[in-house]
């Protein structure tokens, strides 16, 4: 049970109602949503963000969602997994590819060389952003732009956020994203 209680569209201000029903569209976050709208310059400022970028889409989303889940994963975020884990599968990976997904990237039979790069990048992000090698972003170069991964960076920074937000509290999962962490 999250402990807090969520924002209703009508808690926020009129000016934030076309945000919140595009944060609806971007998949079944209503409770995190709900939390961010507690406070309406978080929600428009994090939602205006991720709304924007999705528009853009200057990030595959293949690749995006495999960094989000891969951080998720490593953070033990049950609430973005279960969010992100679908988004992923829609970019072709199976609900058992997801699951394994941190277990031996290497060798993971649906992870492609570039596939393997995003993890690594997103975990190396995650775990010691500080004590990276240079030779990733060498990596990095061969198949992303600048743009790319400025925004690859920030959207996996983030997600720890997320990650550690949700879980500090404790957002309940939505029936939708229960069933899939049932599921798995």
């Amino acid at each position: 049970m999250a402990r807090i209680s969520y924002a209703a569209r009508e808690d926020v201000p009129p000016a934030l109602h076309p945000l919140m029903d595009d944060a609806a569209s971007y998949g079944p976050f209503a409770s995190l949503v709900g939390a961010l709208g507690r406070r309406p310059p978080v929600l428009e400022h994090t939602f205006g963000l991720l709304t924007a970028l999705r528009r853009e889409a200057v990030l595959p989303r293949r690749y995006l969602e495999l960094a989000l889940v891969a951080v998720s994963q490593r953070n033990a975020c049950d609430y973005c997994v279960a969010h992100h884990g679908p988004m992923l599968a829609v970019e072709g990976m199976s609900a058992a590819g997801v699951a394994s997904l941190l277990e031996d990237p290497e060798n993971h039979p649906e992870l492609d060389e570039v596939d393997r790069l995003v993890v690594d990048y997103a975990v190396q992000v995650n775990d010691r952003a500080g004590r990276m090698r240079d030779g990733i972003f060498e990596r990095l170069k061969a198949h992303f732009s600048e743009e790319q991964i400025v925004e690859l960076t920030w959207r996996i920074a983030l997600c720890g956020a997320f990650n550690r937000f949700n879980d500090a509290l404790q957002l309940d999962l939505e029936p939708e994203a229960q069933a899939v962490l049932d599921a798995a």
